[in-house]
């Protein structure tokens, strides 16, 4: 990939589409010409339109986060404290649960998710925002949900995986590990930049 983007954008300048939504997650550009977006305090999936309209998708997201799109144009997202799971939302609105759960124990809180072109997805489950009370996997994780839909984890190995994506020829996972522990929440609470973000790079198979 180019560290140039002048060849792939008409222009670098930043552009506000829309504000006033406190906080936002999981952006998403469709090639229909819109944009998809979660107000996470909202609990809400908004849409936003090359004329400045926002409207409203889908209520009662789970505080959503994380989006993407599957090989069929459909859409994935990771829906965090209430719900703690992955869902597709097919075009006539339907949301099907696609998974909720490692071998019977509840996911703690979905945070990302990417698809890759085989259609296997991979989404990421951070656990330090939850209570400790109410987490029954015990360790934050990356996972795999194959195209026929099995669950298979792929790695344990990060403290906080929080945003991933994958290299253009799809061999190496990117994961954006936020904090290492609750230190770093009081970190931000005092302003402080936090030392332990980083990215990390993990070799993918082909299975």
């Amino acid at each position: 990939m180019p560290e140039n983007l002048s060849g792939i954008l008409d222009s670098t300048e930043q552009t506000v589409l829309t504000t006033g939504w406190g906080r936002t997650e999981g952006p998403l550009w469709h090639a229909e010409g819109y944009v998809t977006f979660v107000d996470l305090e909202g609990s809400r999936l908004m849409r936003w339109d090359p004329g400045g309209d926002v409207t409203v998708i889908r209520e009662h997201t789970g505080e959503g986060n994380g989006c993407t799109l599957d090989r069929q144009g459909r859409l994935i997202m990771c829906e965090g404290a209430d719900h703690r799971r992955i869902t597709r939302m097919d075009t006539d609105g339907t949301v099907t649960t696609l998974v909720d759960r490692l071998e019977g124990k509840r996911f703690n809180k979905p945070n990302d998710v990417v698809c890759r072109s085989d259609g296997s997805i991979f989404f990421t489950d951070p656990e330090l925002r939850l209570p400790q009370e109410l987490r029954e996997i015990g360790f934050a994780g990356v996972y795999r949900m194959d195209p026929a839909g099995n669950l298979h984890l792929a790695t344990d190995a990060c403290v906080y995986p929080n945003g991933l994506a994958f290299s253009p020829d799809e061999s190496v996972l990117y994961v954006a590990i936020s904090r290492l522990d609750e230190r770093c929440f009081q970190e931000d609470a005092n302003g402080e930049v936090c030392t332990h973000r980083r990215i990390e790079a993990f070799d993918v198979a082909s299975d």
